[in-house]
């Protein structure tokens, strides 16, 4: 596999995202993908993506921009993970300006067609974990 051919694909999703091209960002995604929109919340297909990537766009007042500064791509047959530091900014959430690095987790399938598509998006990564751990000491 070509590494950049990964990059560049979660690249072009980044772009879409960032311009509100929802459209264009669900050819991205498996049909039966699954999004990590917070934790314990979860929007599953294609259709659940779309409204959760609507919804997040409103949250933010329509100004988040999502970038990958650093990724390390694991490959396995027709599946790889994608380990990347996620920036993410908004200079217009109503509230007051965000600003936030993840490390996030991606799972991309080659399908049939022989493109890559991801299967989970999962921009919090393992603080999934660590999140998990203070809800349930609450």
């Amino acid at each position: 596999m070509d590494k950049n051919e990964l990059k560049h694909l979660i690249e072009e999703a980044d772009n879409a995202i960032n311009r509100e091209d929802f459209d264009a960002l669900l050819d991205f995604y498996t049909d039966d993908a699954t999004l990590v929109v917070k934790p314990g919340m979860l929007a599953k297909g294609k259709d659940a993506i779309r409204r959760a990537f609507v919804a997040i766009a409103e949250y933010f007042n329509h100004s988040l921009v999502v970038k990958q500064e650093s990724m390390n791509i694991i490959e396995g047959g027709d599946t790889a993970l994608v380990i990347s530091k996620t920036l993410l900014s908004a200079n217009q959430k109503t509230d007051s300006a965000f600003s936030m690095e993840r490390n996030a987790t991606y799972v991309f399938r080659k399908d049939s067609d022989g493109i890559w598509r991801c299967v989970i998006d999962n921009s919090y990564g393992v603080e999934l974990l660590e999140l998990s751990e203070e809800k349930s000491s609450r």
